[in-house]
């Protein structure tokens, strides 16, 4: 940096701040941002650079492509941010290398004469920056493709009623970029104050700079400190890892797909059909299963890699007190709502007899519950896991706002108050050497957005459903919450969702149609969890010193690229691959379940079609679960209690309810093998390599999760391409069938008949 300084020029020298500046201005109060964050800037750096535009548009379509394939399968893979950033950066540098650095004059209007280079200089970290928020934009929450997809799929493959592409694509459009109009307009709120220091986006920053420091090929930083020992570059070792994850994948993923799941319980006993529930690591306890597939470990919890292990202690303990003992009582011990007459693992929906659920049936021709046919076919029940999975999210978002409350409530306050101060820390001085956005640009964007979400109402609500009050409710919730969940996230890492909540105001206001709930769902719930992942990406702009208007641009520009293909690829796949996500027509061993649309056509059957009423109300079987919300919300008092009658035992604190009772919060689809490997995967690099192994842990352990879930991608789409267009499967035991614990789907009362399950 000391060359970066002594060469700029005079005008930007205000930009890097002398001694006695960071005496005047402070740093950051927040001691984690004053460790991790740089506070000095280069305006300099070039930004709009060629590289930036390819490997922005481009990891931005793949990652959009990439995501949105994958979520169709039984495995639904996310690559997350975390590998483009990884992935790009030899890219760049290779571009850096071999790109022509001739350099063009424009006479751009308004502007006169500027410079143009396709290669203006070495790769730079603002570059990097820009890539990944490129990449980053168009994803829900930055966990996968856009939240809307879910409506398109479950019209199509699950009710067979019809949506035209054109209103899939506004749909998906308008609820991605109204939470982006939110977001900018509370910027000034919860990205430049110093207190909003938003602690995920320091996770970025540290990769950012150990990926941008120089490399040291000569062992300098080696484990035991010593020189000369020679070390794997970070590039070599990511093509290393990449390509053995690559050609690996090929085994589970096509050779011998047992070993996805090797379930040797199931094995050992293969009529028992305890022993399956006991065994199973997709359909039961998962006891005694373990994988040899990278797709399983990391699917629907992300890459263990990249969590700390503290958020993975506190999963396990959430996830083995409801697995291994709430449930197993449930359904062995009380045969909790008849519990037995249901698989043990399942998020289907059925009958009282246990038959699968014929939801076309209570369906009328204008898409509504269709009463008399419900009344014949009886009420809606629900897996003993699944209700409980409904019942442990209730307590979640309860014991979320309390624990809060109780926990951070003062700091929030405090924070929020000093915020309001108008005291300026470096960042944000560094920031005003920069043209900020417009607030009419915001205002347009959102006004453009609501005409186009009220036209889609008006003109479209045969396929939609959504009245205007509706729309109009929803965004205004959606903007209510944005601002105090925002601070919330922005100094607790905590985000409460508001997905539950939607869907059961919206199924008592309005029951009867599924898609208007899930559509309210969207507008309301999704639109502000945008909003908050968008001002995450400001406040890592703002760290980095990234032009606001630079970010405005990338931001919207991705969204609308990133929205295109999601609606893209799902047109395709949804009317290419027959009987899509009907596990029960599709060829043996099919990927193509869809697990998380399953979910979601489950949940607009729950809280839209059948209605809160008739699922948790007084006209349904689950009632009971909604006392979880009151010992949601009273159990942090209780941990808050302890606390302060003994305020010396450190570990109370960490007892963090929101975590624990919302750590099967992907279960289903999620199965205890997911789970149980994500755990042990985790534990070991975040525990046992963190602590033995810090130094390999610091080069390699970011860039070993980014190639494992590249590889696989990669691999998995060539299968598609090269076999899986023309269902070509191989014949032998282990590619027949991903684990071989077919029983572990049957029920086990008395006088259950279920199709190949055994009577009892």
């Amino acid at each position: 940096m000391g060359t970066l300084e002594i060469e700029a020029p005079l005008e930007h020298k205000k930009s890097i701040p002398t001694e006695a500046e960071e005496d005047d201005d402070e740093i950051s109060p927040i001691e984690q941002v004053r460790l991790t964050v740089p506070i000095t800037d280069d305006p300099t750096l070039p930004l709009w650079t060629f590289r930036m535009w390819i490997l922005g548009i481009l990891s931005c379509s793949l990652l959009s492509f990439l995501n949105q394939f994958f979520s169709y399968r039984r495995e639904p893979l996310i690559i997350t941010q975390i590998t483009v950033q990884v992935a790009t950066l030899p890219i760049g540098r290779f571009m850096a290398a071999v790109l022509p650095t001739t350099k063009w004059t424009l006479n751009l209007p308004r502007v006169g004469p500027t410079e143009f280079s396709l290669n203006p200089g070495p790769f730079n970290m603002k570059e990097h920056v820009l890539i990944s928020i490129f990449a980053n934009a168009g994803s829900a929450f930055g966990n996968g493709p856009a939240y809307a997809v879910g409506i398109v799929n479950i019209i199509t493959a699950f009710y067979g009623r019809h949506i035209s592409f054109i209103t899939g694509w506004v749909l998906i459009i308008t609820t991605q970029v109204l939470g982006y109009g939110w977001a900018g307009l509370l910027r000034k709120y919860v990205v430049e104050p110093a207190h909003m220091w938003w602690p995920s986006t320091l996770v970025q920053i540290s990769l950012f700079r150990a990926l941008h420091e120089k490399e040291n090929e000569d062992g300098d930083d080696n484990e035991d400190g010593r020189v000369g020992q020679k070390q794997t570059s970070r590039f070599k070792f990511f093509l290393i890892a990449l390509l053995c994850s690559f050609c690996w994948y090929l085994v589970p993923g096509y050779l011998f797909i047992t070993l996805q799941s090797i379930s040797w319980v199931c094995w050992t006993y293969p009529k028992s059909v305890t022993a399956h529930q006991i065994g199973s690591g997709f359909s039961g306890l998962g006891i005694g299963a373990f994988t040899l597939d990278w797709s399983v470990v990391a699917s629907f919890l992300f890459s263990p890699l990249i969590s700390p292990f503290f958020a993975i202690a506190n999963v396990f303990v959430g996830y083995a007190l409801f697995m291994y003992i709430v449930l197993p009582i449930s359904y062995w011990g009380v045969n909790l709502y008849n519990a037995k007459n249901f698989p043990f693992y399942s998020a289907d929906l059925f009958t009282a007899q246990g038959q699968p659920y014929n939801v076309t049936a209570i369906v009328n021709k204008n898409f509504k519950l269709d009463l008399g046919e419900y009344d014949k076919l009886g009420r809606v029940n629900l897996s003993t896991l699944f209700a409980l999975s409904y019942g442990f999210g209730f307590a979640t978002i309860a014991s979320t706002l309390t624990h809060v409350a109780l926990f951070y409530g003062r700091e929030i306050y405090d924070r929020y108050k000093a915020s309001s101060k108008g005291k300026i820390d470096v960042h944000t001085r560094l920031m005003k050497n920069y043209k900020d956005i417009p607030s009419w640009w915001f205002y347009s964007l959102l006004v453009v957005t609501i005409a186009a979400s009220l036209a889609l109402c008006i003109f479209k609500k045969s396929e939609v459903q959504l009245p205007v009050w509706g729309l109009l409710s929803a965004a205004a919730l959606a903007f209510i919450f944005t601002l105090p969940i925002s601070i919330i996230t922005a100094t607790t890492n905590q985000t409460p969702g508001l997905n539950i909540i939607t869907e059961y105001v919206m199924g008592i206001v309005y029951p009867g149609r599924p898609i208007a709930n899930v559509c309210f769902k969207v507008y309301g719930y999704m639109s502000m969890a945008q909003a908050v992942s968008f001002l995450s990406d400001f406040k890592l702009g703002h760290y980095m010193k990234i032009p606001p208007r630079s970010m405005f641009l990338v931001q919207f520009l991705g969204t609308t690229i990133a929205g295109t293909i999601n609606i893209g690829v799902a047109w395709w796949l949804l009317h290419s691959i027959d009987h899509i996500c009907h596990k029960d027509k599709l060829p043996l061993n099919s990927p193509w379940t869809c697990p998380n649309d399953r979910v979601f056509f489950d949940a607009s059957v729950i809280w839209g079609l059948a209605s809160p009423r008739r699922i948790f109300g007084e006209l349904g079987n689950y009632s009971a679960m909604n006392w979880f919300f009151v010992g949601g919300a009273l159990g942090p008092f209780i941990v808050w209690g302890f606390h302060k009658a003994f305020p010396k035992q450190s570990w109370i604190p960490l007892i963090n309810l929101p975590i624990l009772l919302g750590a099967t919060a992907y279960m289903p689809p999620a199965s205890a093998l997911n789970y149980n490997s994500w755990i042990l995967v985790g534990t070991v690099f975040n525990f046992f390599v963190y602590r033995y192994r810090k130094k390999w842990w610091q080069r390699y352990n970011y860039i070993l999760s980014a190639a494992l879930d590249a590889g696989v991608a990669f691999m998995a789409v060539l299968i598609y391409f090269s076999v899986g267009l023309e269902n070509k499967n191989l014949k032998w035991w282990g590619a027949d069938d991903p684990e071989h614990c077919d029983l572990a789907a049957c029920p086990t009362a008395k006088g259950i008949s279920v199709d190949s399950c055994p009577t009892f």
